[in-house]
């Protein structure tokens, strides 16, 4: 496997964006690629290719590069995190593991699993961050007959999402095998919960306190389930500016502004790559997605065209939000990487 590329360090003399985004001009001969691009994203009608696009945003060397908006959108609009959830997740975890309150490596905390004779009990907090536990779980977002995921956010699970996925029966060894399942996530979730000692308004303080309010994330709005469970695979509202400083935490490696939010090395454990499928177009690390911008990129990605994107190399973050056909997503994923190659000198 070849070796992570650096992140980048905040710049000198660029503040953080704690309060306000710091903000610059783009290069023109960058600015004069990226034109045609936005253009093309906040036609309206919308682009038949691309769906619409609410919200786009681009920074670079921690400051604010380029910005734009749908009509009826602003910068004080949130947005559907969608999956993007599951990266906030995984920081969630990371805050703990920091604090000495959870090891990724020991079985999840599932006390539906806790029988002797039951083999889930083996499925570790890092196997389930990886979408390699061996659970079956049908993640379908269009046929409501089959999907394990809208049954579990909509039907019959919506009550107790970390119930619900409990229920999963194990079809591989755990750590064989790679699927992509919100299940997991909001078995994480709970476990994260449980390991606060914490659930419902309690753990919401929590997330607040030592997550979204030291990067100064004030519209983040996270939503919970009937018993009390963060949903951790599908629901944190933010705007696209606060997404951006969610990204940026990771950008620079777990640090902000001089304190240590994430653990040492977390930022990489999300960008590690793990074994999936030749039929999977991007890479997978933990609860992150890889490869989007190209080499070494990585990324939280939701449902309808929601992305988080960091380019290490370009101490690039990009952020879409709107709301696309899902069987046009890999049309919004290139859109998304010549954005970016818009930041590439030859």
């Amino acid at each position: 496997m070849s070796a992570l590329p650096p992140l980048p360090a905040q710049p000198d003399g660029v503040a953080w964006p704690t309060q306000e985004w710091p903000e610059r001009k783009l290069a023109p001969a960058i600015a004069e690629k990226l034109q045609p691009l936005l253009d093309k994203a906040f036609s309206d009608p919308a682009p038949q290719d691309m769906g619409e696009t609410h919200a786009f945003l681009a920074v670079q060397g921690g400051q604010v590069v380029a910005e734009r908006y749908w009509t009826g959108f602003d910068r004080e609009s949130t947005h559907h995190s969608w999956s993007q959830a599951k990266s906030i997740t995984q920081a969630l975890i990371g805050i703990l593991v920091r604090e000495g309150r959870i090891d990724i490596h020991a079985p999840a905390d599932v006390p539906e699993w806790q029988s002797p004779d039951d083999p889930r009990r083996a499925i570790t907090l890092d196997q389930l961050l990886r979408m390699s536990s061996g659970l079956k779980f049908a993640e379908d977002y269009v046929d409501a007959g089959v999907s394990d995921v809208i049954e579990m956010l909509f039907g019959s699970g919506k009550e107790d999402v970390a119930a619900y996925a409990a229920k999963s029966p194990l079809i591989h060894t755990p750590g064989s095998a790679w699927s992509y399942s919100s299940g997991t996530s909001n078995l994480v979730a709970r476990a994260a919960a449980r390991a606060c000692g914490a659930s419902g308004d309690a753990f919401r303080e929590f997330m607040l306190r030592e997550l979204f309010e030291p990067l100064g994330m004030r519209s983040a709005e996270p939503k919970f389930d009937k018993a009390g469970t963060f949903i951790g695979s599908s629901f944190c509202y933010c705007t696209a500016r606060d997404f951006a400083r969610f990204g940026l935490l990771y950008l620079r490696g777990g640090i902000w502004d001089g304190q240590r939010i994430l653990p040492e090395g977390w930022a990489d454990y999300a960008r590690t790559p793990t074994p999936v499928p030749p039929t999977e177009r991007l890479g997978y690390g933990a609860h992150w997605w890889l490869g989007m911008a190209g080499p070494g990129s990585f990324s939280a990605n939701g449902y309808e065209g929601q992305f988080t994107v960091l380019v290490p190399d370009l101490d690039l973050i990009l952020v879409r939000n709107g709301k696309s056909p899902n069987e046009k997503k890999d049309l919004v994923m290139d859109w998304m990487g010549e954005v970016a190659g818009c930041f590439r000198t030859t």
